[in-house]
């Protein structure tokens, strides 16, 4: 009967039960909150990443072919590196007011607004086809990357908002997942439809079919998203979620959420070496067309299949660390070898750059992508367990900003160390901060705030169950959702 009575994380089916206990009971100690699962929150996340996919897709669509827009628009190749690095530059001030518009209207104002700026960007870009109009197509491009604050700090609080506690990280990790293939067909996809031919306006009319592609399926996205997006669940999914439901707007605070926040040194700590991390990832992912075109002239095709080869492998490894963290509660251990592994791939990555044998290139490029793209996901989740109850959407928002920061600094410096230099002085200097972040990690304290609050409800659950199986209990159908 206990087993019966338990407000279990679960999905909700026509045959479903609750336990509705008697007066008597009620007296005797407090009914435990109920939870449940709905199917939907399958598609809202799938939609999710979807127009995740999308944004993250035109990050490196101008970086992975380089040489090929600099000949286009006649400008170098620092300003063509620019059209990446807009979307870190634009997340740094906008993050703070987006986590509190998100704080304040939920997820589906941000949703709807993500998608029609990345909307809107990819028209502008259809409107920039001409030599003369860079200014234009760097205008779509920042659009896009307005877009993007809107994006990243979503995973984790989608995850904690709609799915259970035996699958948040899974979740976290499929969310992710959206914007890791959509980088992924980002440097697979432009290579092949803008070859490097030398008429200009054969040139103009494959770079046109690109845009017009994004921007019917940026389009389409964003009509899915005001049709089916929804802000929450009507019964909450975990037991976390009906705290953190309890807690009034009007006592919420957006600036004492940071102050509180930048207080908890396991946290500033988390943010230091994600923001080493992923910053040393959007520096090789920007300047990777530059580094393989220097060893091997003229395959910007394969330069295009290397990056996609590191987002796949990073893919994979994000969602087994997701798996495996639902199922291991690992997160210190879990994230601290993954973050040596990377620092092991990225060296591994710069030392056989330059043997001459592409295969070889594919081989390391992938082992260094399963580890540092895998972290992606490991980082949000981790950062959710140290600071709740505070919004996931906060602390994922001062995690991307560390990696914007940082993937800044790492992108110009070691372009301009590859100028100055070669492409192994370049990924040493990585290499160097990779090292530095994880012995970071290793000093990470692992106080898991979110695992101990379900731990207690359904402690506090398992003992009102005992005591309604000895005064007895009457069974009422639920209503099915």
């Amino acid at each position: 009967m206990g087993d019966e009575f338990k407000s279990a994380d679960r999905e909700v089916n026509d045959n479903d039960y609750f336990t509705k206990p008697s007066d008597t009971d009620a007296d005797a100690c407090p009914e435990p909150p109920v939870t449940r699962l709905y199917k939907k929150r399958w598609i809202i996340v799938c939609l999710f990443s979807s127009y995740s996919l999308c944004n993250s897709y035109q990050w490196i669509q101008y970086g992975i072919i380089n040489n090929i827009f600099m000949r286009f628009y006649g400008v170098d190749s620092f300003t063509i590196d620019w059209m990446s690095m807009i979307y870190m530059l634009t997340y740094i001030p906008l993050i703070f007011p987006v986590s509190w518009l998100l704080d304040k209207k939920g997820l589906r104002v941000i949703a709807v607004v993500a998608a029609a700026l990345n909307c809107a960007g990819t028209w502008i870009k259809v409107a920039s086809v001409r030599p003369d109009l860079f200014p234009v197509t760097f205008l779509g491009q920042f659009t896009c990357s307005v877009a993007q604050v809107f994006i990243l700090g979503m995973p984790s609080r989608i995850a904690s908002v709609w799915f259970g506690s035996d699958e948040v990280s899974t979740a976290c990790s499929i969310g992710v997942f959206g914007n890791q293939l959509g980088i992924a067909i980002g440097f697979l996809v432009p290579p092949i439809l803008v070859p490097n031919v030398d008429d200009m306006d054969e040139l103009a009319g494959h770079i046109r079919v690109m845009f017009y592609i994004t921007a019917g399926v940026a389009t389409f996205l964003f009509i899915l998203v005001i049709i089916v997006f929804q802000d929450h669940p009507e019964i909450p999914p975990t037991h976390a979620q009906v705290v953190a439901r309890q807690i009034s707007p009007e006592s919420y605070s957006y600036t004492d959420s940071i102050l509180r926040l930048l207080r908890n040194k396991a946290f500033i700590l988390l943010v230091i070496t994600y923001g080493l991390n992923v910053g040393c990832f959007y520096a090789v992912g920007t300047l990777l067309n530059r580094m393989i075109i220097v060893h091997y002239p003229g395959e910007e095709v394969n330069a295009g299949r290397i990056g996609l080869t590191i987002v796949i492998a990073g893919m994979v490894g994000s969602l087994i660390c997701g798996i495996w963290l639902d199922r291991s509660k690992t997160y210190k251990q879990t994230t601290l070898a993954v973050y040596l592994m990377s620092l092991l791939g990225l060296v591994l990555y710069a030392s056989t750059l330059n043997l001459g044998h592409l295969w070889v290139v594919f081989i390391t490029a992938g082992t260094l992508g399963f580890f540092m793209t895998g972290y992606l996901p490991l980082g949000f989740e981790f950062a959710v367990e140290l600071t709740y109850p505070e919004s996931e959407g906060t602390s994922s928002g001062l995690l991307n900003c560390s990696a914007q920061v940082f993937g800044i600094i790492f992108t110009i410096s070691q372009g301009k160390i590859m100028d100055s230099f070669d492409t192994l002085a370049g990924n040493l200097f990585l290499c160097v901060f990779l090292l530095i972040g994880t012995i970071l990690t290793g000093c990470i304290k692992a106080d898991l705030r979110r695992q101990m609050a379900n731990q207690q409800a359904l402690t506090v659950t398992a003992s009102s169950s005992d005591v309604k199986d000895q005064s007895g209990s009457s069974l009422l159908p639920s209503t099915h959702i």
